[in-house]
């Protein structure tokens, strides 16, 4: 037996070595099972949000179908997504930690295919409002639920670089996005009032496979650990470990390290509000920073995106959708060029140089567009080399925020920072840019890129302060279990 303990249930002490043991895996099919399983979901969401924007226009004409305006979908609809995020991440993070990650991140996603369903048969504006609120919530509820169960499944000396990946996959939707919004506004192959309804059907579509391919994603079991459902735990990983060993053709290496846990049942949030807030304020100020950083940045750039391009560069509102493909793309290479970086060089090293270089090239850019020496191609150009840098950063916030702070807040760890991300974004972010870029004054819009600069390169330095070395190591070893009555035995990957 690899845990042990007296009877069954919560209040039990055991001592066990299956994190170690989920640590020292080789990389194999079944963590790809994983990654499809639970990471295609970013793809979706990146689908959403860049769709919804492209089809404003569409939506708002004689004939679509919905008595809306455009500024309806980019301001009243994105707001109440935005908002459905935030509370979806709260509550369903809560969840989460409560009563484990599979069965709310099957749940989450059955609420996200319902409302995008239901938002493709919209008939009046309140129905899509309410249904733009729900798709929200599904979606802020996934980010808790699914960032948790893969830093608990990938392997220790992997989860940085598949942490990042998954995360910038929202950009591969982005792309998706923006090619699929063109396809779907062209009258010439679907009618004005069915084009944007199959963009949102599609969506659906994806939602049910993702589903189908969720069903294989066992519980994690270092959650089971803590619940006092060690059996399922042992069972869950004895099964992995044959799967591994199969495809290898060989034993695996002997895990080492062990950790001692009391179980019990849920946290309250007066405790996870003094292990957060109190005992790890330090790591909770780098994970404000970051957040905000990115969140900042990102809407200096891409809040305003097509009007910059329709009004400095006489670019026609619909090629504005070929552009941004092409920044998304970057967005998708940062992360998946550095990713291994952030597991071999180090997370901060890594952290701090993304935040600061992409804050210093966005200084560049803004420099160049005061001079008005740029055209629409070179400035794009120059967009995907601060997102490039950016988008592994902003990856990286959610990886720190899902890794430092103990088991049992995780869940909603993840969700108080990402809800204060996507506000900040979403909400403080368009009321400070949206005026900026939209006046059609060179010098607003420069102060919009230095304001996302500035902040980027603050949280930059704050990750070199304060960063942690979380390369390699145990989730364990990183931030240890409240549950742990007495240190963990620090586990060698394999590998490290």
């Amino acid at each position: 037996m690899t845990a042990s303990g007296a009877r069954a249930g919560t209040g039990r002490t055991v001592t066990t070595n299956i994190p170690a043991r989920l640590d020292r895996l080789p990389w194999s099919r079944w963590h790809w099972t994983i990654v499809v399983g639970l990471g295609t979901v970013w793809i979706l969401d990146g689908l959403e949000v860049t769709v919804v924007g492209n089809i404003a226009g569409r939506l708002s004409e004689s004939g679509s179908g919905l008595p809306i305006s455009s500024g309806q979908v980019t301001g009243i609809a994105a707001a109440l997504y935005v908002a459905g995020a935030c509370s979806g991440a709260l509550f369903w993070g809560r969840l989460t930690d409560r009563f484990g990650r599979k069965k709310l991140f099957m749940i989450t996603l059955a609420v996200y295919l319902a409302a995008t369903a239901l938002t493709s048969v919209s008939f009046d504006a309140w129905w899509f409002f309410l249904f733009r609120f729900l798709t929200g919530f599904g979606i802020g509820g996934e980010y808790a639920a699914i960032n948790s169960a893969i830093d608990e499944l990938i392997p220790a000396q992997y989860r940085g670089r598949v942490d990042l990946m998954i995360n910038g996959s929202f950009w591969l939707g982005a792309v998706g996005g923006s090619l699929l919004s063109i396809v779907a506004l062209d009258t010439d192959i679907f009618a004005m009032d069915v084009g944007w309804r199959l963009t949102f059907a599609l969506g659906a579509v994806l939602a049910v496979v993702i589903l189908l391919v969720r069903r294989h994603v066992p519980e994690s079991p270092r959650w089971l650990l803590i619940h006092g459902r060690d059996r399922e735990a042992e069972e869950i990983v004895t099964g992995i470990e044959r799967q591994v060993e199969a495809e290898k053709g060989e034993p695996l290496p002997r895990p080492e390290g062990e950790i001692t846990i009391h179980q019990r049942g849920a946290v309250t949030f007066g405790e996870i509000a003094r292990t957060v807030f109190g005992r790890y304020r330090r790591r909770a100020i780098l994970g404000f920073s970051l957040f905000i950083g990115q969140a900042f940045l990102y809407n200096a750039i891409t809040f305003g995106f097509g009007a910059i391009l329709t009004t400095f560069y006489d670019v026609p509102t619909g090629d504005t959708g070929y552009y941004f493909a092409v920044i998304a793309i970057g967005n998708f290479c940062g992360p998946l060029l550095l990713g291994k970086l952030f597991d071999t060089v180090g997370r901060r090293v890594m952290i701090s140089s993304t935040y600061l270089l992409s804050g210093l090239l966005l200084f560049g850019t803004a420099w160049l567009f005061d001079r008005e020496v740029l055209s629409a191609g070179t400035l794009t150009a120059c967009w995907c080399a601060v997102l490039f840098f950016a988008s592994a950063g902003a990856s990286s916030a959610y990886l720190t925020v899902s890794e430092v702070f103990p088991m049992e807040t995780r869940a909603m760890s993840i969700a108080f920072f990402y809800a204060l991300g996507t506000a900040a974004g979403g909400i403080s972010g368009p009321l400070l840019f949206a005026d900026l870029t939209e006046t059609g004054k060179v010098t607003d819009t420069v102060l919009a890129f230095q304001i996302g600069a500035g902040l980027m390169c603050a949280a930059g330095l704050v990750a070199a302060a304060l960063a942690v070395k979380a390369e390699r190591r145990s989730l364990e070893d990183i931030a240890r279990p409240l549950t742990a009555t007495a240190p963990a035995v620090k586990s060698r990957t394999a590998g490290a």
